[in-house]
């Protein structure tokens, strides 16, 4: 399925009997934020109302007369964000051995995520927005689960939750919906592998995954233990994506390797394109 944003309009318009409704926006800074505010646009144009919830100091998330922001205190500095978010991408595109690229990953994930967990925890403790979210009434929740404080809010507003992302660290959109990841085809990150592998490059593929639990330990754990305080029970983070109603998926068969999807996984790639009409 290639799916243009007005698809993506549409499958959110479902959610609802009532023409419009009130939607709760809990997004992740930078790249992930670019391709949601213009899914924001095109809701607020069908009549929507969307209220949009963000620390005050963020990289793109502004102000706009699309939506209604609510914005909360946090304890660092646009250059300590900044810092974050350059550092990450310098050590995602360094070259170096498999070994090499673990351990700075490892390194760089225990940082980044400290400043993360920071304005979860100050969103989730911050009375007086919490009290005006729970009086609100909104309809659904929109989020980006790449970072998952929008599942925690969904779960304790009980509203239904949709995802709009790519994909997720440490492939948890796999575990959260039960949904087939065989290492026998689907390549994993740094092996360098194609969908079509011998036995070798299988084992390979199997090996390379391995890592993957330790860095979703050190990212993640603290988002569990968060939840588990804040909802006053035991929860883990696969536990909170499960509860999402639909996953949209900015991604295609054109550009990844086909891999197994769940019914509620629904791809739409080519909302963040530009639209230009291609000559001759």
């Amino acid at each position: 399925l290639s799916a243009s944003p007005p698809v993506v309009v549409l499958l959110l318009s479902l959610l609802g009997l009532a023409a419009a409704g009130k939607l709760l926006v809990v997004p992740v800074d930078g790249s992930h934020w670019l391709s949601m505010r213009e899914l924001l646009d095109m809701l607020q144009q069908k009549g929507h109302e969307v209220v949009v919830v963000a620390p005050e100091v963020t990289l793109h998330i502004k102000p706009s007369k699309t939506f209604v922001m609510k914005k909360y205190p946090v304890p660092f500095t646009e250059e300590e964000m900044d810092e974050v978010v350059q550092g990450l991408v310098k050590d995602v595109f360094e070259e170096g051995s498999f070994v090499e690229r673990v351990i700075r990953l490892y390194q760089r994930a225990k940082k980044n995520s400290a400043l993360f967990l920071a304005t979860c925890t100050h969103l989730l403790h911050n009375k007086e927005l919490m009290r005006y979210l729970e009086e609100s009434k909104f309809d659904a929740v929109l989020t980006d689960p790449f970072l998952p404080c929008g599942a925690i809010l969904a779960e304790y507003l009980s509203l239904p939750s949709v995802y709009f992302l790519q994909q997720m660290p440490c492939r948890l959109e796999y575990q959260s919906t039960q949904c087939p990841n065989p290492p026998s085809y689907v390549p994993r990150a740094f092996t360098d592998l194609t969908d079509h592998m011998t036995f070798l490059q299988r084992v390979k593929n199997l090996l390379y995954d391995i890592p993957n639990f330790f860095l979703c330990d050190v990212v993640f754990q603290p988002y569990a233990e968060l939840a588990s305080e804040f909802l006053k029970r035991e929860v883990t983070v696969p536990d909170l994506l499960r509860q999402a109603s639909i996953w949209l998926l900015k991604l295609d068969f054109v550009l990844h390797f086909p891999k197994p999807l769940m019914p509620n996984m629904v791809l739409i790639s080519g909302v963040n394109c530009a639209y230009k009409k291609l000559n001759q």
